[in-house]
């Protein structure tokens, strides 16, 4: 019976991984294929070539982004980019979803912001017990000024979903910085605490190691 349920458990680590890789790749695909209806009906390759070709909308999805990034760049496309989202802030419900979303996209895809660029560990719940947590802000303005205190906004999720979880405005000096990756962190987080990532000894001040090999 333990031969049976290792051998079971290996078959699990071989598939379980690779079905939801292809789940998702697929679900990914399958979203950009999408895009497709932006040409014609009668110049669609399913209707030019005779079946189907999947994967085509990636293709699509990517041109439209690099077309639109470049007509964005230049003088004139920029112009159109303005006058479009001042018609958009006119709109009073989009307006505010709009800029919400654009201001976090800047934020997390720029190279300039701190967004979701480092891990800490904060002591929370209580004292004692400690989670990860991403920085989100630094800078806090009125915040920070009505408190009189150097804080950090950061994100503290929830698990094994990533996506939920609590906004908190955080002493700088009750917060540990960590060496870990962000994507490592997120693997930490999705997978229970059951993937811890590797962090070699030798990152950790001499005298630091010294303590830990004394220790019993």
């Amino acid at each position: 019976m333990k031969a049976l349920r290792r051998y079971l458990i290996s078959g699990l680590l071989v598939w379980v991984p690779l079905a939801v890789t292809i789940f998702v790749v697929r679900l990914m695909v399958d979203v950009m294929d999408r895009t497709l209806v932006l040409i014609p009906l009668a110049y669609r390759p399913e209707n030019l070539l005779g079946f189907n070709i999947p994967g085509l909308g990636v293709v699509l999805t990517f041109v439209v982004l690099l077309v639109s990034g470049f007509l964005v760049a230049n003088i004139f496309g920029r112009a159109i980019f303005v006058g479009w989202e001042r018609l958009l802030s006119r709109i009073p419900l989009v307006r505010s979803i709009y800029s919400a979303v654009k201001q976090v996209a800047e934020t997390l895809l720029s190279d300039s912001g701190q967004g979701f660029k480092k891990v800490m560990l904060l002591e929370y719940p209580r004292k004692g017990i400690y989670s990860l947590c991403f920085v989100t802000a630094r800078d806090l303005g009125e915040i920070s000024q009505r408190l009189d205190e150097d804080l950090t906004c950061v994100f503290v999720p929830t698990t094994p979903n990533p996506t939920s979880g609590f906004i908190m405005m955080v002493p700088n000096a009750e917060l540990i910085e960590l060496d870990m990756e962000v994507d490592a962190a997120f693997r930490m987080i999705v997978s229970l605490g059951v993937v811890v990532p590797a962090w070699p000894q030798g990152k950790l001040p001499a005298e630091v190691v010294a303590n830990v090999k004394a220790s019993p």
